[in-house]
């Protein structure tokens, strides 16, 4: 039903929405704020930094089921709003809202809140110069902010949208919603947003490294007497995926500060460990040049499994290019541009050989046909899902000699495919060829 109902509202969405949407994303809107009010010149310095309470909980039936109008599968629709929760054994009736978890709940949100732009005066169609005389809003499903050209005109804003969200049922939360002045900033999608003199600055937000830090003091300490490899195996898909998640802003500075928070914490799990040994002994123990492309004796790792703890710098920053206008993967005109998006899109943590192997590969499993990861045409789109997608490749991905090194065979692209590691194992116990456990064929 979904894959019915969204191409239709596809068509009609504006082009200031990202959330819950196929090819748009939250880096997408933190591009667009960089793109509106980055310049000098901007005439819109305040912002009407909002979020809806329990929008999800409160959204009206009767509103929702009018907007989509005569949609075939509207009756269904109903009865799934409807259908009440069970929840430890009570029932309790769902008068208003959205199941949260449903595989529909994020659309039919996204339909409740399309026209914002209409409703703050903009038009499809309106001249590039018109625009610029009206507030820009910029949503990431129901957390959005409105860019205003003063404080009367944002607290206006606010009076009007807070009047058109009403018969919505949707209301604003007045504790997290306020006006503010770019010089003093707002936090947006766990980026921070700000002006310094004059020069727009995006970086990571206070509570995002407060709550990095904290997820990998806990695991660091949960992993005490654990082998290193496990540790490794541990913090690198939370690593990756934070980098990764916040490498299209101004992310240097923070992430050399996280690097030497990891460096602390390794260093009180190593000494904790062999608390009689030297401290040169540690070192010698669990640091050197682990990384063969670095030039870099302090990479903390297993010398055993040559396994290393990856480092927030060694992510590259690199501009997020947006999506533009209302464009939708749902229009077969834009099938190339879409096409172009995907081309040039590569994960950067991905190390060349794995990509170049699974280009060469079409992103299959050479030996069952499969997706080398499932999923791999979605890009996560925050800090979790990414470290999810480290994780899971990790776990899910080998490299295979064609002729075992131990056979003569090189490391040359030419004898190395990528499979999974369940097909690795496979393949190595029906062949009695060398330890499958290890990540390539010795």
């Amino acid at each position: 039903m979904k894959n019915a109902l969204e191409p239709e509202w596809e068509a009609r969405f504006e082009g200031a929405s990202y959330g819950f949407r196929p090819g748009r994303g939250c880096h997408d809107a933190i591009e667009k704020i960089f793109r509106t009010v980055s310049t000098r010149k901007s005439r819109k310095p305040w912002v009407l930094d909002a979020d809806l309470a329990s929008a999800f909980d409160r959204i009206d039936h009767e509103q929702l089921l009018g907007t989509l109008g005569c949609f075939p599968a509207r009756d269904a629709i109903q009865r799934w709003l409807k259908a009440g929760v069970m929840d430890r054994g009570r029932f309790a009736p769902t008068e208003e809202g959205t199941p949260q978890g449903g595989v529909i709940s994020p659309l039919l949100l996204n339909v409740a809140l399309h026209g914002m732009e209409e409703a703050l005066g903009r038009r499809a169609g309106m001249h590039r110069m018109t625009l610029q005389k009206f507030p820009r809003p910029v949503r990431y499903a129901d957390d959005f902010v409105v860019f205003c050209h003063s404080e009367e005109e944002a607290e206006n804003v606010k009076l009007l949208l807070s009047e058109w969200l009403t018969p919505r049922g949707l209301t604003f939360n007045e504790q997290k919603t306020r006006v503010v002045k770019l010089e003093d900033g707002f936090d947006f999608l766990g980026f921070n947003v700000r002006k310094y003199d004059g020069k727009l600055i995006i970086k990571p937000s206070r509570d995002s490294i407060r709550r990095i830090k904290r997820e990998m003091n806990t695991r660091v300490k949960a992993l005490r007497g654990a082998p290193v490899e496990q540790v490794v195996r541990n913090l690198n898909p939370l690593i990756k995926g934070w980098a990764t998640y916040y490498r299209g802003v101004v992310s240097t500075e923070t992430f050399a500060s996280l690097d030497h928070h990891v460096w602390r914490l390794t260093w009180k799990w190593a000494r904790w460990r062999h608390p009689k040994k030297s401290k040169a002994w540690i070192v010698d123990r669990y640091w050197g040049k682990f990384h063969p492309q670095r030039n870099d004796r302090w990479v903390f790792g297993d010398k055993d499994t040559n396994r290393y703890l990856y480092k927030f710098a060694w992510t590259r920053i690199v501009r997020h290019i947006p999506v533009k206008g209302t464009a939708s993967k749902d229009d077969s005109s834009l099938s190339e541009y879409w096409a172009s998006r995907t081309r040039k899109r590569k994960h950067p943590q991905a190390d060349g050989p794995n990509v170049y192997l699974a280009a060469r590969q079409k992103g299959l499993c050479p030996l069952c046909g499969l997706d080398l990861i499932a999923g791999a045409g979605y890009e996560p789109d925050d800090v979790r899902e990414w470290a999810r997608w480290f994780d899971a490749k990790a776990r899910t991905l080998n490299r295979h000699h064609v002729v075992y090194r131990s056979r003569g065979g090189s490391d040359d692209r030419s004898n190395l495919v990528l499979i999974h590691t369940e097909c690795h194992r496979q393949l190595h116990a029906r062949d009695g060829g060398p330890n499958p456990e290890r990540n390539t064929c010795m």
